[in-house]
């Protein structure tokens, strides 16, 4: 589950994590997801666009306002309860955010 990028294009615009949020359903598979990003990040330190806790925190809230716009570029309205999915999808998507 967590081998390859699978955030949608529209959340790709800097260098996310090299994690697979495809399928996300349960709280434990976000929880792999996040191991799997610090593996990646300590694997991958110079990768990441956002690879200190400042400014991935400052991109989680960016991604956060901007989700809405990510899903309608996609085609797609923005579930009004968050699920697991986007729980991981926003996550990965704060470490490449720009």
């Amino acid at each position: 589950m967590v081998d390859a990028v699978c955030v949608p294009e529209a959340y790709e615009t800097g260098r996310p994590a090299d994690v697979n949020t495809d399928g996300v359903a349960t709280r434990e598979e976000v929880i792999a997801v996040i191991h799997a990003m610090v593996e990646n990040l300590r694997g991958n330190p110079d990768a990441w666009e956002n690879a200190t806790l400042d400014r991935f925190l400052e991109a989680l809230a960016a991604s956060l306002e901007g989700v809405e716009h990510a899903y309608a570029n996609r085609g797609e309205i923005l579930p009004t309860q968050p699920s697991w999915q986007l729980v991981a999808e926003l996550l990965v998507m704060a470490s490449g955010y720009e």
